[in-house]
């Protein structure tokens, strides 16, 4: 008597999932996807439309951050592109990159600490985008800057108020930087989500950042979040970039990260080889 079908027939890879969120070694029902798979697919679908069109708190977030990080000369500004709303952001991306006129305004009266002899009184002006991906700057924003704070505190640097920008893009940091007076601009945003990543926070470091950059001036560090890169070695990473920014006087394709990405790793080149 012949055994009776399996209703799923099973992957050989399917010990390969422990090490990764894709979608690997499913298996399948007849020439389908089994319907635990399926459900999951969808589900992780609709995660990640949600993130793209959740409005971020921006007050709650300028609060938190105020609270954790305050800054002497101003608190968080909390500002908006020049996309009206969702909508127009998703459809017109080129509003995105540039403030709107009253955010223009706002910074433009903004006290600025003396630096005989220098636009850019500021060391670093840290920008946070909710982008495509509210979510992920809801949740890993302060983690993050958390970690980054233990590392450039003893730098002394002057640091700008910090900003918040709604409906905003990459490239809208390089504004909001040139009118703070910032030699280098720190750009926290959401990511546009994926199947299985509807909280990725990216990181982009430009230095001397004005208006009419490209993604070749940048820096970008991505997928932070628990379950991607830790907020630990993010922060490694970012200090890393950005003293050598400050030591070159440059930014994007002409600096590599070359901390290894592992702090582990890190350390251990660190050591003497001749001990």
């Amino acid at each position: 008597m012949d055994e009776p079908k399996l209703p799923v027939t099973p992957n050989p890879w399917a010990v390969l999932r422990q090490f990764t969120d894709a979608r690997i070694a499913l298996g399948r029902a007849g020439v389908s996807l089994p319907t635990a798979p399926h459900l999951d697919f969808q589900l992780a679908h609709a995660q990640a439309r949600d993130a793209v069109h959740l409005a971020l708190d921006a007050t709650t977030l300028a609060q938190t951050l105020d609270a954790a990080l305050p800054n002497p000369v101003a608190p968080c500004q909390s500002l908006h592109s020049a996309a009206a709303d969702r909508h127009q952001y998703l459809q017109r991306p080129d509003l995105g990159r540039r403030l709107d006129v009253t955010s223009r305004e706002r910074l433009s009266v903004l006290p600025r600490p003396t630096a005989p002899g220098s636009a850019r009184p500021y060391d670093l002006a840290v920008v946070v985008v909710d982008g495509l991906s509210a979510l992920a700057i809801q949740q890993n924003a302060l983690p993050f800057l958390m970690q980054l704070q233990e590392r450039i505190a003893p730098e002394q640097l002057s640091i700008a108020p910090l900003c918040i920008v709604e409906q905003g893009r990459v490239a809208v940091g390089d504004e909001v930087a040139e009118l703070l007076g910032a030699q280098a601009v720190l750009v926290l945003i959401g990511e546009r989500p994926g199947l299985s990543s509807p909280d990725s926070m990216g990181l982009y470091l430009t230095w001397h950042p004005r208006v009419g950059l490209t993604d070749a001036d940048r820096n970008c560090i991505s997928n932070v979040r628990p379950a991607g890169l830790s907020f630990e070695e993010a922060a490694h990473k970012l200090f890393y970039l950005l003293a050598q920014a400050r030591l070159r006087q440059l930014s994007g394709v002409a600096l590599k990260d070359e901390t290894g990405g592992e702090l582990e790793l890190l350390a251990e080149a660190s050591k003497n080889f001749l001990l």
